[in-house]
């Protein structure tokens, strides 16, 4: 049984790799509407860092090389309408705290290649607020990411926002997020 194909859709499109908040589909379509997820994938070599130095004071999620031959970091292929892309961008602060990479990734039994935002500003000892770290989770649950990967994630130490009225806004996309069974 050959795997499915990933159906581009007729307007001109880009293809994210999520692996942070935006694995969400309610946190990616509050940003780009257009976001269709088109499955997990894995980027081998890779381990998951939440270092990416925050506009907020928090840590948020970045990739980073690694020679560990088991480091992976797993997330969700999600095809931007090409109009929406500069939205994106400026969401994710590229240039100003992101750049965009190009990566191989696994998708089902298939390497094909997508973008995603990698940290340029890092604070190792910075954590992440415990709100960007549930939409992290969710994000993962929802899309039925390996139940040992979810673990890891809901493992990672996490802080109080100040903000509470943030704190809120933020933890309410998680409410609506189906769990997908593993």
């Amino acid at each position: 049984m050959r795997p499915a194909a990933i159906v581009p859709s007729p307007a001109p499109a880009v293809v994210n790799f999520a692996y942070g908040s935006n694995m969400l589909l309610a946190r990616i379509r509050e940003r780009v509407p257009s976001a269709r997820p088109l499955g997990i994938a894995a980027l081998h070599g890779h381990r998951l860092a939440w270092h990416k130095a925050g506009r907020d004071g928090s840590g948020k999620c970045d990739v980073v090389a690694s020679a560990d031959p088991g480091a992976v970091v797993f997330g969700v292929l999600y095809e931007i309408a090409l109009a929406e892309k500069p939205i994106l961008d400026a969401a994710e602060g590229l240039g100003a705290g992101y750049d965009e990479k190009r990566v191989q990734l696994q998708h089902k039994a298939a390497l094909l290649s997508a973008s995603l935002y990698q940290a340029t500003r890092i604070e190792p000892s910075w954590k992440p607020y415990s709100w960007y770290k549930a939409l992290v989770v969710a994000g993962a649950r929802e899309h039925g990411l390996p139940l040992p990967y979810v673990a890891a994630l809901e493992s990672v130490a996490a802080i109080d926002d100040g903000d509470r009225d943030r704190h809120a806004r933020h933890l309410a996309l998680t409410r609506a997020t189906p769990v997908r069974q593993a």
